[in-house]
């Protein structure tokens, strides 16, 4: 039997292992992830601090200082951004802020999330892919071991393009947050984001340059 080779059921983000994964995240999609913490759960992040650590060019920083006190960004490659050029799974723990939320590189997501749960005193939020839940031996690592304590699915496509934030376009891959609580020991709890692009979108959302 032939395989199945639609974009329609092929997962469209895949990378070479020496990749950047360079997929910048819509700062909708961020602004729909700090919206939910406020609404539904006891978190005051306004007077919160958080790192980005795959910060890119900053689209997803620029959405995060609208909603916590001060935001720290740093990037392993230098994308002009002005961000910091460091490497976060090398070297010391960096010191502890309250939250770290980030877009990870998907062949090296599991190694930001221990080592941000490690470096954050209040949680752990990333944007992966939904498949990202899907994985036995993701499952052995991770999820039996320390479990996120809410899975947020997008009911919106959320489209990522290599190399470019732009508005338009189509995806066949769907998307998720997974926050983690830092010492829960909660069941995890599946949520979905209801459509919402439309109100948190911003003009100058899709400029490339960093704020």
């Amino acid at each position: 039997m032939s395989q199945n080779r639609s974009s329609a059921v092929m997962q469209q983000r895949k990378e070479p292992h020496d990749s950047l994964d360079d997929f910048p995240t819509p700062p909708w999609a961020t602004r729909a992830f700090c919206e939910w913490l406020q609404d539904n759960t006891d978190w005051q992040i306004g007077g919160s601090t958080a790192r980005e650590p795959a910060a890119n060019r900053g689209h997803m920083v620029r959405p995060l200082r609208e909603y916590f006190a001060s935001v720290e960004a740093s990037d392993v490659h230098d994308y002009g951004a002005g961000f910091p050029v460091l490497d976060y799974l090398w070297g010391p723990l960096p010191d502890p802020v309250d939250w770290t939320i980030t877009n990870p590189p998907f062949k090296l997501a599991e190694q930001f999330i221990a080592r941000a749960l490690a470096s954050s005193t209040c949680g752990v939020a990333v944007i992966v892919r939904a498949a990202f839940l899907e994985g036995i031996g993701r499952f052995e690592r991770l999820f039996s071991i320390t479990p996120p304590r809410y899975v947020l699915q997008f009911t919106e496509r959320v489209v990522m393009h290599k190399g470019r934030l732009v508005p338009e376009g189509s995806t066949a891959t769907a998307y998720a947050w997974l926050i983690w609580e830092t010492g829960s020991t909660e069941q995890t709890e599946l949520h979905w984001i209801a459509p919402c692009r439309k109100q948190l979108e911003r003009a100058g959302d899709y400029m490339l340059e960093a704020a």
